[in-house]
């Protein structure tokens, strides 16, 4: 095998052998010859984590990556400037083919050289993502691979891919640990930042992503971000606004190693906060640390969301501001992207709610708790453990107030 040239993170290859094992006898359970897992690096490169998680593939914010993986025989990497994905770059996938940006007829090409017409060929974001109802893969690679194999039977291998991502190894675990304690970092440097009068709401903001990258992060990766004195949900980026005392900054912080991305959630009140954030947060923590308890393997997710609204109903004050106070679950599993299962609404949990939480799958957990009109969450990654869910961050679970 060729001497690595680049200096680039990458995994194991006894990682990609216990991957790529666990899928192709997922494959032959369902009878499934070969899935195509194809390019599109929208949404912080969250619907191109399945051809990532292939082929070690990938990493950049404009690096598309197809992946054909068959049940028997090579597994190939589609690209455009391929060179930069071959054996100079990573030491899994030997097979890397220039697709000059017509993914879909190399794809295609390659799943003809398989023998895949007549087959049955999975496509991984065919429908039915975590926040894709309506697929990640484009018509005209789509198009390409129908016509090119119209005796083929195309069936939907999205579900098949989360089912072997949910688990995590050891290695995955260690490289997302790595991930969240960048991502305290950056809370501590939103921290500092935001103690400062006169700062403006973007520059609290550089100041958290400047700790991100300059720590090894890649892009892309996710953040929601809203600062105000009543705020009640994020928003896509930062305001101009100079920050004020007593204003709160609602965030979802991440950072991507290998594209692995942890995430948290802990408001920040900028140098005041009025008392009802720091009792409601109080409330939430001890709501929190029963959930935890709570989270053990083989619990359905519906499990979870009557456990939160239960535990909030017994934890909430009968007097006072927060007499009445509620709880509402909202988590989704970490990895490369969002894996399931996602809980931010009643629809997803439907969806999802006979699903079971396994033993070292990694979810961001952040329920929210509510009073009146006012709502707040606090969220940390977490791994799923025999005895519970276990934080894999430090952070402590109340109001951090900048000063």
């Amino acid at each position: 095998m060729a001497e690595l040239q680049f200096d680039f993170r990458q995994l194991s290859i006894a990682e990609r052998d216990r991957r790529w094992k666990a899928l192709r006898e997922l494959m032959a359970r369902d009878g499934i010859d070969a899935i195509v897992a194809p390019p599109n690096n929208g949404n912080s490169t969250d619907w191109q984590a399945d051809a990532r998680y292939l082929s070690a593939c990938g990493g950049g914010a404009d690096a598309s990556i197809g992946v054909v993986f068959p049940l028997l025989g090579d597994v190939t990497v589609v690209a455009t400037s391929a060179i930069r994905w071959g054996s100079a770059v990573q030491e899994w996938v030997t097979d890397v083919r220039e697709a000059d940006r017509f993914y879909g007829k190399v794809m295609a090409e390659r799943l003809v050289e398989l023998g895949a017409n007549s087959k049955r060929v999975g496509i991984a974001g065919l429908s039915g993502g975590t926040r894709t109802p309506e697929g990640t893969i484009w018509h005209g690679h789509y198009t390409a691979i129908a016509e090119a194999l119209p005796d083929a039977e195309i069936v939907n291998a999205t579900d098949i891919l989360q089912e072997v991502r949910t688990v995590k190894s050891q290695e995955e675990i260690g490289v997302l640990q790595e991930s969240l304690d960048i991502v305290e970092a950056a809370y501590d440097a939103e921290i500092a930042a935001a103690a400062r009068p006169g700062a403006r709401d973007y520059e609290v903001w550089a100041a958290a992503m400047n700790a991100i990258f300059s720590r090894g992060s890649e892009l892309s990766v996710h953040f929601n971000w809203i600062a105000n004195q009543t705020p009640h949900r994020t928003m896509t980026r930062p305001q101009q606004r100079v920050l004020v005392d007593g204003d709160i900054i609602l965030n979802e912080l991440e950072a991507s190693i290998m594209g692995y991305r942890a995430q948290q959630v802990r408001p920040v009140a900028v140098r005041s906060c009025p008392q009802l954030y720091v009792d409601m947060l109080s409330y939430h923590r001890e709501v929190y640390e029963r959930l935890l308890e709570f989270m053990k393997p083989g619990v359905t997710l519906a499990d979870v969301v009557h456990k939160t609204r239960d535990l909030g109903k017994e934890q909430a004050p009968t007097s006072g501001p927060l007499a009445g106070a509620g709880a509402r679950m909202v988590c989704h599993g970490r990895g490369l992207g969002d894996d399931v299962p996602l809980a931010t609404n009643e629809e997803a949990v439907k969806r999802y709610g006979t699903w079971q939480f396994p033993e070292n799958g990694v979810f961001i957990i952040k329920p929210n708790v509510f009073v009146d009109r006012v709502n707040l969450g606090w969220g940390d990654s977490c791994r799923i453990t025999a005895n519970g869910a276990v934080r894999m961050g430090n952070g402590e679970a109340a109001m951090i107030i900048a000063k």
